[in-house]
């Protein structure tokens, strides 16, 4: 019985401390301005950061670049997909996975707000010849996990950005 009520007590002792980390669930950014351009291709990475400020609720997405407050200008994305190690009889054993997107953002009239920015997401793959189709299933899986991550860096960034 007394070690239970050393247990409780340590318990309810270090609940302060664990409240008091700054630990706090991720939730939608809040924007300074309220119209949006995405000059930007229909790329997969495009169209989930759309989905992403369409679902913001603060956001409104403009057709027309002058009209917005503000313009997101991407200058380009790659995806990555080099061959890092090779085993003794020259078949792939481990693959670099990664999406780069540059981008900017200025103002409708075009003032920058967000000088040239690169993003990169890199992660390394183990590969195996004869599991070829199930590692290229996994790579895309991979490059989705990048892609969202990328999109979340994207949406954080933009709401630091002021008018």
């Amino acid at each position: 019985m007394p070690t239970r009520r050393r247990l409780l007590v340590a318990a309810l002792a270090a609940a302060p401390l664990l409240a008091s980390c700054g630990f706090a669930l991720r939730k939608t950014p809040e924007f300074h301005f309220q119209t949006i351009a995405l000059a930007m291709p229909s790329t997969a990475l495009g169209q989930q950061l759309r989905r992403q400020l369409e679902n913001a609720g603060s956001v409104r997405l403009s057709d027309k670049p002058a009209k917005a407050e503000i313009v997101f200008e991407s200058a380009g994305e790659r995806r990555i997909n080099e061959i890092l190690s090779r085993n003794t009889d020259g078949e792939v054993r481990e693959r670099l996975l990664g999406i780069v997107i540059t981008f900017r953002v200025r103002t409708g009239n075009g003032r920058e707000l967000l000088p040239l920015t690169e993003i990169e997401r890199q992660i390394e793959q183990s590969y195996d010849e004869s599991a070829a189709d199930s590692k290229w299933e996994e790579a895309q899986l991979l490059y989705s996990s990048m892609q969202s991550d990328i999109v979340q860096q994207i949406m954080r960034q933009l709401a630091n950005v002021r008018p």
